[in-house]
């Protein structure tokens, strides 16, 4: 068998290295290293070295994971920490020499786990300064070697054996006292080695005969001993402590007694191990600590901005072209309707003079036609008002001679036509041009039904058939009477009538009559008041509330969006409102219909305005308030002095697109104060209260005349009928030619309408002082005689009655009877979000404001604060959350005045900002909220709206502060962990904004966004001495928020930094291990407050 000689060689050589090895083991453990003449071997000092090297990891090992499981709050993976502090096997010199120092007395050298423990409880038991240790066996005040010194060491005597695994005991190690050696501290009060962490720069120091300190450290030779010389490092400790021991900024220490210069192109932070090479935009010097990423911040700058003008500019240009191209259909279709129309009339005359002269050849005569024309003459003369055939009598009265003019044949082709239309998917210029061609249809028909004769009947039957009918709904009352629950006033008495549906009522009445508690009480809005008495609805006593999906009211406050255009104000309203199956043709015929009955056509794209930014006409916002409640199609509509304010021309128009809506069945009540008298003849019904709220009249409009004159109270020549009531009413007219007073009017109409009088209106008919409830005036006279503290208690109780009374009728839930299916929550969240994206859009310049005070607050922060190594960035992080605290908590340095002043004038712009943003987004429309919630919309809808758009910037205003404070103070920490603890930090102040904005009012609101941030900030960072005290610190969101970014960072500082960061995490009570714990309770805070600011908009909304 042949061997290969050159691989039995290989072999040969590989056995006698193991047997080496094993040998060198063997005199290791057993002779205790006492042969020292090998050690100068070239060939043996390496295998030596890797012996000492595996006994010295097994110990720090050993204190590692003591140390981990005694400070589990600043080691998150004790095997990293360990390979990042004490893996020393690229470079083993340091040991090499320090053996061929010692002459291989090394093993007896090196601090057992019980000495380093005994170190290390310095720290953990915040010794004042660590480099002094208590006394111990070896340093006393009985036994003190120079072994005892720092940067001194002793051995074990040479029969006794050293155990580095031994956590208990200490050896006795006073013997052969040297200095230390080069890559070891030796602290004052031990007299063993410890090895210098990865990171340090631990050299033999020398003596600097000026200052006598042995140089670079800071200790000083004992005197009395002239023997005595510089050792090596002495502590290694926090940075204020043993600065000397870490590595320099702006070089690299690859082992713990090498230090090197950092090369052109990199940088190298303190306690480096290497040389990090600068990104490519960045510039770097030599011997520099921090890359200048002033590049990055400037590409992230304008990458932003060029995103947000791109988003905002598009946006807008988008807005804008979809307007213009709609204006441009709408013009067309409205020409092509007009002129289908404007053909159809010629086509019909074309054909009547053509049978007109086919009858005069022909010689034939009609003559059932024509008695039918007489009858017909003589039974509707032209003279007759339309209002006479508004109810549905009239239709139900005309539809028969509608049948006989129609083909039953042609109307099933048309429907089958038209169901036929309905399954193609229609463009939107087709929807606009049929819309357009049914509104042309109706005012042809309006023309024709003005004279009515015999065809204008047969069309207006026709027109009754186009325009659907709503739900026809009777609103009768009796007896009712509305009190104050505070004092027992009156603001109803007694009022007993009805409001019929195809009908306008009038309410009107000199001022304190009543007219709006009417208005409220029958529209279910009394709040803080007990009403008494019946209210029917189509002769059921049912709830109002059961059919608020069919009934509106307008508010005599023009609350119309001003950020919105006219046409997009009632679009939101249709969608919201009508029925979900309702087609999108019906919905633009509806839309269409509303603006062109008010008048709204040159208006319709233009912006309703605010105070700040003037937009439409007064009287147009007062007709586009209207047309938010004519746009759902109700069935009731109430509304609250609609005119105050307009002039004759616009209030005219107004109560002609009010007659439309009567004329399909609508039961209109207005509240109106002195119109004209031709509005006044407008009117169909009227209901006038005198003060106290009493009836005076409530009948036709026609007969109200009539009713006074019988009274013996004739309205003079040229007089408006309406003002002369009301200053009757008041007082103000005394020389009336009747023997019935102003104030017998309310008992004369009850005695004329059979009703039953009061007894105290009976007693007080003859008094001159005004009717009042008798529980009143009693009350009166108590009141004037308690006490302050009494008046003050009631004032109390009736403002929580009030407000109980207020919860009450917001949670107040009753079965839906409106029979209308409105669109779903999740539909109307969508239309919600179109609407409000449109609004911040159009607020692109105050958003841009708020971006640019955030680059200016990020610049001015990482300018004036750099992230120091030796507080990982705390007081950056400490301004960026709106925190004045005090600085020696989390600062391990002073910071002076100056930068103290200017840091807080800039510290609370980031949450302030998002803060204000928060609550521009409820604050300025809670009257928007309150009507929108109170006509059934989707509350949930709103607030998830407003709280998704506000998300964006919750994601870009971190990015925006980011960009600058990141790349000027250039922490450690990732740009990404910085960016999630921002993010969660504005979602958590944006939820408390949202709170503030709901449950505050504007200015309190602000004033709270200010003050709360700085004071949780100052209670969070008290000493928790308490219990209590920590639980109130666990309360205060910046305290999570401050350890989030603090840990993040730390966690990036290891090897010579762990002493550091474990000093630092306990002084401030933080937990490396918590960082998602602090994440997870910033976005619970966030949820939390958002769901009580959800609450509060149900509990204090008015409905």
């Amino acid at each position: 068998m042949s061997v290969n000689r050159p691989n039995w060689l290989k072999h040969g050589s590989n056995l006698r290295l193991v047997f080496l090895v094993l040998w060198f083991g063997c005199h290791v453990c057993y002779s205790q290293l006492e042969d020292t003449n090998d050690f100068n071997n070239p060939s043996v000092l390496p295998l030596f070295t890797q012996m000492v090297y595996s006994k010295l990891s097994n110990s720090t090992a050993a204190l590692s994971h003591e140390l981990a499981t005694r400070a589990k709050f600043c080691v998150k993976d004790p095997d990293a920490d360990w390979n990042r502090a004490f893996n020393f096997s690229t470079n083993l010199d340091f040991l090499s020499s320090c053996i061929k120092k010692t002459q291989g007395d090394i093993g007896r050298r090196i601090c057992t786990v019980a000495e380093m423990k005994f170190y290390l409880n310095a720290f953990f038991f915040k010794s004042n300064n660590p480099g002094y240790l208590q006394q111990n066996r070896n340093c006393n005040l009985t036994a003190w070697v120079s072994g005892c010194e720092p940067g001194w060491a002793c051995s074990v005597d040479s029969t006794e054996q050293v155990d580095l695994q031994n956590s208990k005991d200490f050896p006795e190690r006073t013997r052969n006292c040297m200095s230390c050696c080069e890559g070891f501290f030796c602290p004052r009060g031990l007299t063993c080695m410890i090895p210098c962490p990865l990171g340090a720069h631990c050299p033999l120091a020398t003596l600097n005969e000026r200052t006598s300190l042995c140089e670079p450290y800071t200790y000083q030779l004992p005197p009395g001993r002239l023997n005595h010389t510089c050792g090596g490092a002495n502590v290694w400790a926090d940075i204020r402590s043993s600065a000397e021991v870490f590595c320099s900024a702006g070089s690299y220490c690859p082992s713990n007694t090498l230090k090197v210069s950092c090369a052109s192109g990199h940088y190298c932070r303190m306690g480096s191990t290497s040389e990090k090479p600068c990104f490519k935009l960045s510039s770097c010097n030599p011997n520099t600590a921090n890359q200048n990423m002033h590049a990055f911040g400037v590409m992230v700058i304008f990458g932003v901005i060029t995103i947000l003008l791109i988003i905002y500019n598009c946006s807008d240009q988008i807005l804008t072209t979809r307007e213009r191209r709609q204006a441009k259909s709408r013009e067309a279709a409205v020409k092509k309707a007009k002129a289908h129309q404007r053909w159809k009339v010629a086509k019909k005359h074309v054909t009547e003079i053509r049978a007109q002269i086919t009858r005069t050849l022909s010689g034939k005569t009609h003559h059932h036609d024509v008695e039918a024309h007489k009858t017909m003459d003589r039974g509707y003369s032209s003279d007759v008002g339309l209002s006479k055939y508004s109810s549905p009598e009239s239709f139900s009265a005309v539809q028969p001679i509608c049948e006989v003019e129609d083909d039953a044949a042609t109307r099933s082709n048309e429907r089958a036509s038209e169901t036929e239309r309905k399954r193609i998917k229609k463009s939107s210029s087709q929807i606009l041009k049929d819309a357009y061609s049914q509104i042309e249809k109706e005012r042809a028909i309006e023309l024709e039904c003005k004279d009515l004769t015999f065809s204008g009947l047969v069309n207006m039957a026709t027109f009754s058939e186009v325009r659907k009918k709503r739900t026809l709904m009777e609103l009768s009352f009796k007896d009712l009477t509305l009190t104050l629950k505070s004092n027992g006033k009156h603001l109803l008495r007694c009022v007993t009538g009805s409001m019929k549906p195809s009908r306008i009522t009038a309410v009107m009445g000199p001022s304190g009559a009543g007219k709006t508690s009417l208005l409220s009480a029958l529209a279910g809005k009394a709040v803080g008041c007990s009403l008494s008495g019946l209210i029917l609805i189509n002769g059921k006593q049912e709830s109002i509330h059961s059919y608020k999906k069919i009934i509106g009211f307008v508010p005599q406050d023009d609350i119309v969006h001003g950020n919105l255009t006219v046409e997009e104000n009632i679009w939101f309203h249709a969608k919201c409102r009508l029925p979900a199956g309702q087609s999108k043709g019906d919905k633009v015929l509806v839309v269409e219909r509303v603006i062109d009955s008010l008048g709204l056509q040159t208006v319709r794209s233009c912006l309703v305005g605010t105070v700040e930014k003037r937009g439409i006409s007064g009287g147009q916002r007062k007709r586009v308030n209207v047309g938010l409640e004519m746009v759902m199609e109700p069935s009731i509509l109430f509304l609250d002095e609609p005119t105050s304010g307009l002039d004759s021309a616009s209030s005219q128009l107004l109560l002609k697109a009010l007659r439309h809506e009567a004329l399909e069945g609508v039961n209109v009540c207005m509240v109106v104060h002195q119109p004209s008298y031709t509005l006044f003849r407008m009117f169909q019904d009227l209901v006038l209260l005198a003060k106290g709220g009493l009836t005076v009249y409530h009948g036709p409009v026609n007969e109200v005349e009539d009713y006074f004159s019988g009274l013996g109270i004739i309205v003079p020549e040229r007089i408006n009928p309406p003002d002369y009531y009301i200053d009757v009413l008041e007082g103000i007219v005394t020389d009336l030619n009747s023997d019935v007073g102003y104030k017998e009017l309310p008992q004369r109409w009850m005695l004329h309408k059979g009703y039953s009088v009061p007894v105290d209106m009976q007693k007080n008919n003859s008094s001159k002082h005004p009717v009042m409830n008798p529980d009143a005036v009693h009350n009166t006279n108590c009141n004037a005689e308690q006490t302050f503290v009494r008046e003050l208690w009631g004032d109390v109780n009736s403002n929580f009655m009030f407000h109980s009374d207020t919860i009450r009728h917001n949670f107040l839930r009753s079965r839906d009877l409106s029979c209308r299916r409105t669109p779903s929550m999740w539909l109307q969240y969508k239309y919600f979000l179109g609407r409000i994206a449109k609004q911040r859009m159009r607020e692109a310049k105050l958003q841009a404001t708020d971006y640019l005070i955030l680059l200016l607050a990020g610049a001015c922060l990482g300018s004036l604060i750099k992230a120091s190594d030796d507080s990982f960035g705390a007081p950056g992080y400490t301004y960026t959350i709106i925190a004045v605290c005090k600085l020696e908590t989390y600062l391990l340095i002073q910071v002076s005045l100056r930068e103290i002043f200017l840091l807080f004038f800039f510290s609370f712009w980031l949450a302030l900002l998002c803060k204000i943003a928060a609550l521009r987004s409820f604050s300025l429309d809670k009257l928007h909220y309150w009507r929108e919630s109170a006509s059934g919309m989707s509350s949930l809808a709103c607030f998830l709206a407003k709280d998704t758009i506000d998300c964006f910037n919750t994601l870009v205003k971190p990015l925006v502060y980011l960009s600058m404070f990141y790349f000027f103070t250039n922490p450690r920490s990732t740009f990404f962990d910085n960016y999630i603890v921002l993010v969660c930090l504005v979602y958590c102040v944006t939820g408390i904004a949202y709170a503030l904005a709901i449950f505050l009012q504007p200015g309190s609101a602000q004033l709270f966004s200010v003050l709360l941030p700085v004071v949780l900030t100052l209670v969070a960072t008290q000493p928790k001495n308490s219990e209590v005290m920590k639980i109130i610190a666990d309360l205060c969101y910046p305290k999570w928020a401050l350890e989030a970014f603090v840990i993040g960072n730390a966690e990036k500082y290891y090897g010579v930094w762990m002493i550091t960061r474990c000093g630092s995490l306990m002084k401030s009570g933080y937990d490396i291990n918590k960082w998602n714990l602090c994440i997870m309770i910033l976005f619970l805070i966030g949820v939390v407050t958002r769901n009580i600011a959800f609450v509060g908009m149900l509990i204090l909304q008015k409905r």
